[in-house]
């Protein structure tokens, strides 16, 4: 018997991690929760509802109560961005940290925008330019098993991409080896990579674009990429369902 939702919602969280509730399946009616453990049904909502904010559960119209599933989705630090993997093997960032998480992947994981856009006050500091400068903006959305994870937008000036793949809408990569190797054929190879990570709650439309259940949270990425002179070639910003992703690095540690 329980006498509180916090009670009860840890009782069903501990049955979902044991793996009583496998990820896809359902969780019973909530008036057969409420009649299992002794509480009303106003209980077993507001349990329902801590668990949804945990990202455990979310609701599916005509479903019920559905378990999230979890997929270990390993988001890389260096060695995503490996010169052995887009410089000879043709491996781009998203699709190394899928063959590290045992996953696979297909060129139509990703879509893409692209246009001409002003420099606000971040893209035209990070790159050097006057805020309002013309730059090109090719924004992504890269799905796993149909399933949002991402965003991911990248900011250029015109002369060092027009011309090139990275202005190509099409879904997939920007050719063989991506953005990166586009960037080293015009003599602009990435040398150094700083990015920069923090986590708020979603707007509205992020939600809505990575299918979001209330109450899940974004990991935010900034990221600069130079050459080996320090000469920032890409600006970009991501956001990234919280869920999706566990964040891992591989480092020396420095002297």
């Amino acid at each position: 018997m329980t006498t509180g939702y916090r009670e009860l919602a840890g009782i069903l969280r501990e049955a979902i991690q044991r793996g009583d509730y496998a990820p896809e399946t359902t969780l019973p009616k909530q008036a057969e929760l409420a009649a299992e453990f002794g509480v009303n049904v106003n209980t077993v909502w507001k349990a329902i509802g801590v668990l949804e904010a945990e990202g455990l559960v979310t609701p599916v119209r005509r479903r019920g109560t559905v378990v999230r599933a979890h997929p270990p989705m390993k988001r890389l630090g260096a060695d995503r961005y490996a010169k052995s993997k887009w410089k000879h093997c043709d491996v781009v960032a998203f699709a190394a940290d899928r063959e590290a998480s045992g996953r696979g992947w297909e060129p139509t994981d990703q879509t893409q925008s692209v246009q001409q856009v002003e420099a606000d006050s971040e893209v035209a500091e990070a790159l050097g330019i006057p805020v309002g400068s013309p730059v090109y903006e090719r924004a992504r959305l890269v799905k796993d098993d149909g399933q949002p994870t991402h965003t991911l937008t990248s900011y250029y000036r015109p002369a060092d991409v027009e011309g090139t793949h990275l202005l190509d809408p099409a879904p997939g990569p920007a050719g063989r080896g991506g953005g990166f190797l586009i960037l080293t054929l015009r003599g602009l190879e990435p040398d150094s990579v700083t990015e920069t990570v923090h986590a708020r709650m979603p707007t509205p439309d992020e939600a809505d674009q990575l299918r979001l259940p209330a109450g899940e949270p974004v990991m935010v990425l900034r990221r600069r990429t130079c050459t080996v002179d320090g000469r920032v070639v890409e600006f970009a910003r991501g956001v990234h369902a919280a869920s999706r992703f566990s964040w891992t690095y591989t480092f020396k540690i420095p002297d």
